[in-house]
């Protein structure tokens, strides 16, 4: 069984701007925890993950997603053995949960998250039912396709199929729980993060530019994924993908599916 990814995280020095921000572009609902510094969302999308808004202790701006592991020193002290390094090393944050960050072999971080001692059988940390966009996939796209396949599938034990394409492949985590993603490279584009569903691509993207932040116009990695998706499913899916750079200088996705 693989590692799950079961969360995800955007960190800013101002942090409260970028509440505002998803709260507003995303519909989520946000719950800041007592004593401040963290803020918990809710996506309200009814399914996928739900995730966090983390102040930067060191002023650097971040997003990322979080991966399950009963011992974050362990596979911390196995990332490092695979050539990543630590970011951050195992700490407890209390109500916000024992992380550990790490860079992969092209200095992209991504979180590491303590499992609970005993899941109960509904996730009470799933997203509520609602109106908001859902956080269903995760991606990594690194500078060489097949390294960051390898670093991750040796990492996590998830599977890569890449049928006939190594440039863009799809993880399975194997783990049942959380959400799945792709692993990909060699595009201009490099970062490790999640995607949102949403009902229009461009007008999301154009919010998105009035509430503060910025398009990422790289046309490589969307082409490289449609051919991708070609490959897999010998027609085109439909599928259009996009991202862009929230007031803090972090990546996240979107995508939904043309009618």
């Amino acid at each position: 069984m693989g590692n799950a990814v079961v969360h995800f995280e955007v960190g800013a020095a101002d942090d409260g701007l970028l509440a505002a921000f998803y709260g507003q572009l995303f519909g989520w609902a946000l719950h800041g925890l007592p004593g401040g510094g963290y803020t918990e969302i809710d996506t309200r999308g009814g399914g996928g993950i739900n995730g966090g808004i983390r102040k930067s202790r060191t002023g650097q701006a971040w997003s990322t997603f979080c991966v399950e592991t009963d011992d974050p020193q362990a596979t911390l002290d196995k990332a490092n053995s695979l050539g990543g390094t630590t970011v951050m090393p195992v700490t407890d944050f209390g109500a916000a949960g024992t992380i550990a960050m790490f860079s992969d072999l092209d200095g992209l971080l991504v979180s590491l998250m303590r499992a609970p001692a005993a899941p109960s059988g509904r996730d009470a940390s799933a997203p509520s039912a609602g109106p908001g966009a859902p956080v269903t996939w995760f991606e990594v796209m690194g500078s060489d396709a097949a390294r960051t396949q390898r670093f991750y599938a040796a990492l996590f034990g998830w599977t890569v199929d890449s049928p006939g394409f190594p440039g863009y492949a799809s993880a399975d985590t194997g783990s049942g729980r959380g959400i799945q993603g792709g692993l990909g490279g060699g595009e201009a584009s490099r970062w490790a993060t999640v995607y949102a569903m949403v009902d229009d691509v461009a007008q999301t993207v154009s919010l998105a530019e009035k509430l503060g932040g910025s398009r990422i116009a790289d046309p490589g990695v969307p082409a490289l994924k449609h051919a991708s998706r070609v490959a897999l499913y010998g027609f085109d899916d439909g599928m259009k993908t996009g991202a862009f750079r929230d007031p803090a200088g972090n990546v996240l996705g979107i995508y939904n599916y043309r009618a």
